[in-house]
C-alpha cells in the first residue's frame, strides 16, 4: 500500500471535537487506499502548561526530566487519536517515540533525529493496522532516555517519517489554509499561494513566518519530501492548501514571492573594534558559545585600525550577548570602546527565487520604502532574499507598502 504521512498541530487536536474532525479527514485517506502515519501535537496550550510546570518545580532543572514530562502532552494526544479512529472502525494504535523507535542524539530539549527504522510499523501495517499515529515532537537517546526536538519539532518528526518511509506525500494540518504572500492580519491583499519552493520556504520560516519549522523544510528539501500545507478547519479538495516543493515543479517563478518580519530584533553595534586578523572570530565565537543567534552582521571602513561592527540577534538575547562581549573583553580576547544596543528595531524580508534572473529588485524594496519615510539601518542579502532592519514602529506599513509595490495581491 502507498504511505502517506498526516500531521495534525496543537490546534487541529485542541480538544475532542477537534480530534474527531482530524480522525475523519485520517478515515478518508485510508478509504483512498493508503497506510497512514498520524504524527499530532500535544492539544494547544498543553506544552507550555507542563513547561511552566517545570520551571516552577525546578527554575535549573535536568533537562532529561523536562523532557520526560513536555513529551506526554503528545501521549495524550495520540492515545486519544488511536481510540477515535478505533470508534470509527478504523484499525489503528498509537506510537510514542520509543516504541517506533525515533532514534536521536541526547541533545536533550533540542535533540536532532538520526535514524527511524520502519521495521516496528511496516510489521503493523502488514498485520492490518491501516493508521500508525505516532507521538510527534520526542524520540529516544542512545542511552535509552525520553528526548524532545525542540518547539515545533512535531512538523520535523512528520517530514522524517515521511521520508524513512518514502510516503508520497507529507500532509501538515495547521489552524491557516496555506502559505500566503505575508501575514494575513497585516495586510487584507495577502494571497494564498498554490506552490512554494524549499528555497523560498526556508527562507521564509527562518525569517518568522510560523507556518513552518525551518528544521522541517531543511529535511523535506535534502530528502526531496512533497509537503502540502491545509487547514484543518476547512473542506479540502486535492488542489487545496499550499504544496512546497522542488523548484522544477513550478512553473512560472514570481520574482517576490513573500515578505516576512521579525518584530523582535534588536541591533548591537561594538564601537571602535580593532581592527586585526581573527577579530570576527573573538566576537562572535563567544556570542555562539553563549547561545546567541546572530543574523545580520555589517563591518565598517577601517579608520587608523578601529572599525564598528554591527549584528542583529532576537531582542531577548541582548542581555546574553552583552555578557558575552563584556567577558571576552575583560579577558582580552577584543578590545572594543563601546556597546550600543537598539531594541526596538525589526527585519523585515521579501523572497523570492525569481530574484535570481530578475535584476532592480533591491532597487525597487528600497525605493518603496524611502517613499513611505521609512529608514534602513541594516541591509544583508542573498541570492534568494533581501533583508533590512528599521524602526519597530514603520513594521506593518513596510510589509503593506512592499506587498502593494511587488504586486503580491496577484500571486497565487
Amino acid at each position: 500500500m502507498p504511505t502517506l504521512v498526516m500531521k495534525f498541530g496543537g490546534t487541529s487536536v485542541a480538544n475532542l471535537d477537534r480530534i474527531r474532525r482530524a480522525a475523519k479527514r485520517v478515515g478518508v485517506e485510508v478509504a483512498k487506499g493508503y497506510d497512514v502515519i498520524v504524527i499530532v501535537s500535544a492539544m494547544s496550550g498543553k506544552t507550555n502548561e507542563l513547561v511552566g510546570w517545570v520551571n516552577e518545580t525546578s527554575p535549573l532543572h535536568d533537562a532529561r526530566e523536562y523532557d520526560a514530562v513536555v513529551s506526554s502532552g503528545e501521549n495524550v494526544t495520540a492515545g486519544l487519536m488511536a481510540l477515535t479512529l478505533q470508534e470509527m472502525k478504523v484499525p489503528a494504535r498509537s506510537w510514542q517515540g520509543w516504541q517506533v523507535p525515533l532514534m536521536t542524539n541526547d541533545a536533550h530539549s533540542a535533540a536532532r533525529i538520526e535514524e527511524i527504522p520502519s521495521e516496528n510499523i511496516t510489521a503493523s501495517f502488514a498485520e492490518g493496522m491501516k493508521v500508525a499515529v505516532v507521538a510527534g515532537f520526542q524520540g529516544v537517546s542512545p542511552k535509552g532516555r525520553i528526548t524532545t526536538l525542540g518547539r515545533g519539532g512535531s512538523d520535523t518528526t512528520a517530514v522524517a517519517f515521511a521520508a524513512a518511509f518514502e510516503a508520497d506525500r507529507c500532509d501538515i494540518y495547521t489552524d491557516v489554509d496555506g502559505v500566503y504572500t505575508t501575514d494575513p492580519r497585516i495586510t487584507s491583499k495577502a494571497r494564498k499561494l498554490d506552490k512554494i519552493a524549499f528555497e523560498e520556504m526556508l527562507e521564509l520560516a527562518s525569517l518568522g513566518a510560523k507556518v513552518l519549522q525551518t528544521r522541517s523544510v531543511e529535511l523535506a528539501m535534502r530528502h526531496k519530501v512533497k509537503l502540502r500545507v491545509l487547514s484543518s478547519f476547512e473542506e479540502q479538495s486535492d488542489e487545496a492548501g499550499t504544496l512546497v516543493c522542488d523548484e522544477e515543479e513550478i512553473m512560472e517563478s514570481n520574482v517576490v514571492s513573500g515578505v516576512a518580519y521579525s518584530r523582535d530584533e534588536a541591533k548591537m553595534t561594538l564601537i571602535s573594534v580593532a581592527d586585526r586578523p581573527g577579530i570576527a572570530a573573538a566576537i562572535f565565537g563567544p556570542l555562539s558559545e553563549s547561545g546567541v543567534n546572530v543574523d545580520m552582521i555589517v563591518q565598517n571602513i577601517s579608520e587608523e585600525g578601529r572599525t564598528d561592527m554591527t549584528f542583529s540577534c532576537p531582542v531577548d538575547q541582548v542581555t546574553r550577548a552583552e555578557k558575552a562581549m563584556a567577558d571576552a573583553k575583560a579577558s582580552g580576547d577584543i578590545n572594543y570602546h563601546d556597546l550600543v544596543a537598539d531594541t526596538d528595531v525589526s527585519k523585515i524580508s521579501v523572497v523570492g527565487i525569481g530574484m535570481r534572473s530578475h535584476a532592480g529588485v533591491a532597487a525597487k524594496m528600497f525605493s518603496s520604502l524611502h517613499d513611505e519615510g521609512i529608514n534602513i539601518k541594516v541591509i544583508t542579502t542573498s541570492e534568494i532574499k533581501i533583508s533590512v532592519l528599521i524602526d519597530r514602529k514603520y513594521m506593518e506599513l513596510a510589509v503593506q507598502a512592499l506587498h502593494d509595490a511587488f504586486e503580491l495581491e496577484n500571486a497565487g
